[in-house]
């Protein structure tokens, strides 16, 4: 972990980004390393929590969850990964279910419905292709849950695969085990 970048805490942000993060961070109880390393950039930093916002609108949080964790267990950000593990729990989707998400098997899983396998195999051919050669499965999701949501789900996508490239880069680690760790049935 680059420790050249100083950790800011929140009581050193930009004012008008601990106005925005402060429900977050009471909400958890801190304030998670990557707002503290990418606080250097508010105003970008401000844009792309507000790109997360909006790009989650629309969707059911099932589909968000799903591509969230999809991605990190696909790239390998145990950070974010880790704390939608709990927020999926929390929300009453089971251990089961985040289980079964993150085999990242849309046809051999169990638990998951045909718009979350759909989903699922849009998400890995968009992050295993880098968005190329995708039709087949941007088709089925068209056809699935329509245009708006299948846009949704790619906005959410980039955010996921964006966040998971500062994380890996940063190699922060997670500010909470995974809940198959440590048990956590929210």
């Amino acid at each position: 972990m680059s420790d050249k970048i100083p950790r800011l805490e929140f009581e050193d942000l930009d004012p008008d980004l601990a106005k925005v993060l402060e429900p977050r961070v009471e909400r958890l109880g801190y304030l998670g390393e990557f707002f503290k390393c990418m606080a250097h950039q508010p105003a970008a930093l401000l844009s792309f929590y507000e790109f997360t916002e909006n790009s989650k609108k629309g969707l059911p949080k099932r589909l968000v969850e799903l591509i969230a964790l999809s991605i990190s267990t696909k790239v390998g950000n145990d950070y974010e990964r880790n704390q939608h593990e709990r927020l999926s729990v929390r929300l009453g989707f089971g251990r089961e279910w985040v289980s079964a998400v993150e085999t990242l098997d849309p046809d051999g899983a169990e638990g998951l419905s045909e718009s979350e396998r759909v989903v699922q195999r849009l998400v890995i051919a968009m992050v295993d292709r880098f968005g190329h050669g995708v039709e087949a499965e941007l088709d089925a999701a068209l056809d699935e849950i329509g245009h708006v949501r299948t846009v949704g789900v790619m906005m959410v996508v980039g955010r996921y695969v964006t966040h998971g490239l500062f994380v890996n880069a940063l190699a922060l680690k997670p500010p909470v085990p995974s809940i198959f760790e440590d048990g956590f049935n929210g």
